[in-house]
């Protein structure tokens, strides 16, 4: 399995067929600042990010996973926030494989103001990182998670050095109002260097 360290540079070619690895992405939002661009699909790469601030609701807090999206959507209205892409994922083992646990909006900056918080709602700044990451095409299912989790758990087992630092997540391009088989996600296992 090829590995690049740098991530795909976008093209503005049309996309190619969903077999074939792509970069492409139906663009939404903006990236936070100093986000590297996503990676192609079915490429594993390493990816390095920058410290971020973001907005976090629990499933626990809010009543499940279908009301995190719109609790944090109202943070960022009412805080005149705007959206960027992606929106971050968590997860943890449910022993049966991983439940999604958290949902982060990220802000465009560290230097966006944290604006008032409501139940629920944590805003918080996250360190940098560094991950190993695989490109999804198609829906934000646990299926396709953990189907790219087992991709890049592989990875690691044969490149022993690098080293797991934390649990998973995914990152979500795309908006539900993106048809699923278009929508764009990147898997991700935060790693170290052994």
């Amino acid at each position: 399995m090829a590995v690049a360290t740098q991530p795909a540079v976008e093209s503005d070619q049309p996309a190619e067929p969903a077999t074939q690895p792509t970069s492409w992405v139906w663009n939404e939002a903006s990236l936070p600042a100093g986000f590297p661009p996503p990676g192609k699909v079915g490429e594993v790469l390493i990816k390095h990010y920058p410290a971020y601030r973001a907005a976090r609701t629990k499933a626990s807090d809010v009543g499940g996973e279908n009301r995190m999206f719109g609790t944090l959507f109202n943070h960022i209205k009412k805080n005149n926030i705007p959206m960027t892409a992606p929106v971050e994922l968590t997860y943890a083992p449910d022993g049966k494989g991983y439940q999604q646990a958290d949902m982060l909006f990220m802000y465009e900056s560290l230097n966006k103001p944290r604006g008032t918080t409501q139940p629920g709602v944590e805003v918080l700044d996250i360190p940098p990182a560094t991950v190993v990451s695989v490109g999804v095409r198609g829906g934000y299912s646990k299926g396709n998670f953990e189907g790219s989790l087992t991709k890049l758990e592989a990875y690691l087992s044969a490149h022993p050095e690098w080293q797991r630092a934390g649990p998973p997540r995914m990152l979500g391009y795309n908006s539900p109002f993106i048809p699923w088989f278009l929508r764009y996600s990147e898997v991700q296992i935060p790693v170290v260097p052994q």
